[in-house]
């Protein structure tokens, strides 16, 4: 095959100069000589948010303005959430029509106010509208903002319910009533704690119907977390006493749309929103103690610690009997042989309410106890039956594992709060309420001036350190 370009050498030549021309020797080239390539501008591949945006929830009623883009976002969700079960409680359909606008004002880190919301009621040619002004100084505070949540949808409801409402009559929403729906939507959810209503109904410090009534939003900003905690079990103990009753979630219904106008004594329109009871002072008070009494006691489902199943069991294993001058005595099981001195009947029987007290602890013990409560029951009959050999040596064995079990758990209790302690990377809050009151009475001094407080500010002034 003949080879076109080595028969024509001046093909061949062309060919070669366009070469060197159009690919020059890599050699030949100077890299230093070559301009720096610049990066070109690339536009953000992410959404950008318009700070001055205004949200709307997923309802439509409530709009939200101010802050940034991720606090405006968890604000619509949390007024979402908080409306929605407000509604399941009171078994409403959603016509809680009013608008509401919420202004996020400032940011964490300014100055701390006394409260960190706000309600107001304006009215124009478009109708009513309510605003809650939130102060985001200390960031969103959860708790207080469902107050403020609640106490708008109920002015709303009110709002909603009226043709016309004179605005020259203050409107106003019983602090009770908000607390005890918030309570009872947290008892319903299951985020409220058996506990509190435990200690109340059981040690007391329940605030009287009156107090209760009377507890003003100026009073409520005063009171220490105890007081609040225990206000808002009351409260809540007292609002899902009257949802319990027949048609209760009708009567909380007209309630909740009467009481923000309504300027006469609680109990008479609690009395004319719950017919069913047809309520008086002692009536109504009878209801709390019993819904108190209620969410006061434990279910089977709920297991009791190591600690305090070890303090029931030394309470059950106590043998009660009568000496023979008839006087009520007490002793312990290790101390058996006290027995033996009494009639085989009244032995029995003593064995027997000890024997009864282990069966109801072992519904709710530790699991770890349940073996041990049946070795105390064989020990127990073994007792009534009078079979006592050994009978010492082996309730000492199980007061030893007793101990043994105390001992881990508490080892296992304290390592847990040394590593909560070590490796928390923030604050839980707990506290809050604290360093709120502290912050209040820092804003708020109480300066005295009476002869006493005048010297010890001098003696004060005179021995405390001054600044170099």
């Amino acid at each position: 095959m003949m080879n076109p370009l080595s028969d024509n050498p001046t093909l061949w030549s062309v060919l070669c100069l366009i070469a060197i021309v159009v690919f020059p020797a890599s050699a030949q080239v100077n890299l230093t000589e070559q301009p720096v390539p610049v990066e070109e501008a690339q536009e953000a591949s992410g959404p950008v948010f318009d700070e001055n945006a205004i949200v709307r929830s997923y309802s439509k009623q409530f709009k939200i303005s101010g802050g940034d883009s991720a606090t405006r976002g968890t604000v619509a969700n949390l007024v979402e959430r908080t409306k929605l079960r407000l509604l399941a409680l009171t078994a409403d359909d959603d016509e809680w029509s009013i608008p509401v606008a919420i202004r996020l004002i400032g940011k964490q880190g300014d100055q701390v106010g006394l409260r960190s919301t706000a309600i107001k009621l304006n009215h124009g040619e478009s109708g009513y509208e309510i605003q809650i002004l939130v102060s985001l100084s200390r960031g969103l505070e959860k708790q207080e903002f469902e107050r403020a949540v609640i106490s708008a949808l109920i002015y709303g409801h009110a709002l909603g319910s009226k043709d016309e409402v004179d605005l020259e009559v203050p409107l106003s929403v019983p602090v009770w009533c908000v607390e005890g729906l918030l309570e009872a939507i947290s008892w319903r959810k299951k985020e409220s704690d058996r506990k509190l209503y435990n200690a109340l109904f059981s040690h007391g410090g329940l605030y009287k119907l009156d107090a209760l009534f009377g507890v003003t939003e100026a009073d409520f900003i005063k009171i220490d977390a105890a007081s609040e905690a225990a206000f808002r079990v009351s409260s809540g103990a007292l609002v899902m006493a009257l949802l319990e009753q027949p048609n209760g979630g009708e009567g909380m219904r007209k309630f909740l749309a009467q009481v923000p106008a309504f300027d006469g004594e609680v109990p008479a329109l609690l009395r004319q929103c719950f017919p069913s009871l047809n309520l008086s002072q002692t009536s109504l008070e009878k209801w709390w103690s019993l819904q108190m009494a209620d969410k006061a006691s434990a279910p089977l489902s709920e297991v009791m610690s190591v600690l305090n199943t070890d303090s029931r069991l030394t309470a059950a294993l106590q043998l009660r009997f009568r000496d023979g001058e008839e006087q009520l005595k007490e002793i312990p099981v290790s101390e058996w042989e006290a027995l033996e001195e009494i009639e085989p009947a009244l032995k029995a029987h003593s064995v027997g309410m000890a024997q009864q007290e282990l069966i109801v602890l072992s519904y709710r013990c530790f699991p770890s106890y349940r073996p041990l409560l049946r070795e105390y029951q064989k020990l127990l009959k073994d007792m009534a039956l009078g079979e006592t050999d050994g009978l010492s040596q082996s309730l000492q064995e199980l007061a030893s594992q007793r101990q043994t079990m105390v001992s881990k758990a508490q080892r296992a209790r304290d390592f847990l709060d040394w590593f909560e302690i070590t490796r928390a990377r923030e604050t839980s809050g707990v506290f809050e309420d604290y360093l709120k009151l502290k912050a209040q009475l820092e804003a708020r001094p109480n300066l005295r001036r009476d002869a006493v407080s005048e010297y010890l500010d001098r003696m004060d002034s005179l021995f405390s350190p001054k600044d170099p």
